[in-house]
């Protein structure tokens, strides 16, 4: 009898809420999907306490629990370290994943201040290790394909860049404080602003200036769910700031989690010289692409199918559509593929760390009323 296998690798995961949840999901989808080098094992699950580890790890599929995430860092059979722990967690677990050598896969942001971030990023790159931060919606094949839409020089010279992400999770007053009201969870531009702004810095390239303005719609929430204790909200509900890219191309951006009808207006539009893109999260399966040819004026709808890679490796047939647990199954997919010691695709603490630092320039500015330069 002749077996077929794999080398494992043990996956450790800390925190099993709505994304510990998604990993979890990507990690026992891959192999089925995608040509890996390495057959991934749920080892252990940390979380804030024993009961809330035990059920996690026993929902999840995970082999073991604890409520101390130091040690799923250092235990022996674990070999990626993935954080999907409250982002004032994000750098401790980091750095000690990675002074043990681990390969770290975190949510994002990266963390709680750019010069954290920085650290982080340094001490990555100072032992080798590989890193990975989780802007999944990067994924797409239909953002893939915008990406070299636009380096192609089809569109030509980008001039104009638009780009939004709204949410309805804090539109009611009543909505509670959480880890994302606190001030070091950097409130909505950080949040979810960060989702939009690695999303314009891959299709666009990076950030030369922001002018931002951060505003608080609702100036307190309830302390916790259904209390009559209400505590001041000290971060962003909602920030618009307009950009200047190295490139000379000039746009804006929106983050709001208070958007009233919005569940994930993840969206933008490209203008060039020779056409335009435009997209939206909530129809995540299509791009529009308008060409500028005489007589074929309009936005064009190009859907997602087999033709645009990694969508083949779902499903055969076009029309049929990804979700968003496939996308982190995308990523997933190239995480072992990096950890195996191949190109790293990233986007890696680096580049998480150049999003934190556009993040902080939008919120200095919205206190200092100017221009912030990167």
């Amino acid at each position: 009898m002749q077996t077929l296998g794999k080398p494992q690798i043990g996956i450790g995961l800390v925190g099993s809420g709505f994304m510990g949840r998604c990993h979890a999901n990507a990690f026992r989808a891959v192999s089925g999907l995608f040509d890996i080098p390495f057959e991934p094992k749920l080892r252990i699950l940390a979380d804030a306490t024993d009961d809330l580890a035990r059920d996690g790890a026993q929902a999840l599929g995970f082999e073991r629990f604890t409520a101390d995430w130091q040690e799923l860092v250092n235990d022996p059979e674990v070999g990626i370290v993935a954080i999907t722990a409250p982002n004032v967690l994000h750098a401790p677990i980091a750095l000690t994943a990675i002074a043990a050598g681990k390969t770290v896969y975190c949510e994002k942001p990266l963390s709680t201040t750019a010069a954290l971030a920085l650290e982080m990023t340094e001490a990555a790159e100072a032992t080798g290790v590989t890193t990975m931060v989780g802007f999944n919606f990067l994924r797409n094949p239909m953002i893939r394909l915008a990406r070299e839409i636009i380096t192609s020089g089809e569109i030509g010279e980008i001039t104009g860049v638009r780009g939004r992400h709204a949410e309805n999770y804090m539109a009611s007053p009543e909505a509670p404080h959480s880890f994302r009201t606190d001030p070091t969870g950097g409130g909505a531009l950080a949040d979810i602003g960060s989702h939009i702004t690695s999303m314009l810095r891959y299709l666009v390239g990076p950030i030369a200036e922001v002018q931002a303005d951060c505003r608080t719609i609702f100036p307190t929430r309830p302390v916790a769910p259904g209390s009559t204790e209400r505590a001041p909200v000290k971060v962003d509900d909602m920030t618009h700031a307009l950009l200047r890219f190295e490139n000379g191309a000039g746009g804006s951006i929106e983050a709001n989690w208070a958007a009233t009808a919005r569940t994930m207006d993840l969206s933008w539009e490209i203008t060039g010289t020779l056409g335009a893109l435009a997209f939206s999260q909530e129809a995540m399966n299509e791009l529009r692409l308008w060409s500028g040819m005489p007589g074929r004026n309009g936005f064009t709808r190009v859907e997602a199918g087999p033709a645009h890679p990694p969508y083949d490796a779902f499903c055969p047939a076009p029309g049929h559509h990804l979700g968003f647990n496939d996308l982190k199954v995308i990523e997933v997919a190239e995480l072992l593929t990096a950890h195996a010691g191949v190109r790293n695709p990233g986007p890696d603490f680096r580049e998480a760390y150049e999003v934190q630092r556009c993040i902080e320039a939008m919120q200095e500015s919205a206190r200092s009323g100017s221009w912030v330069a990167l």
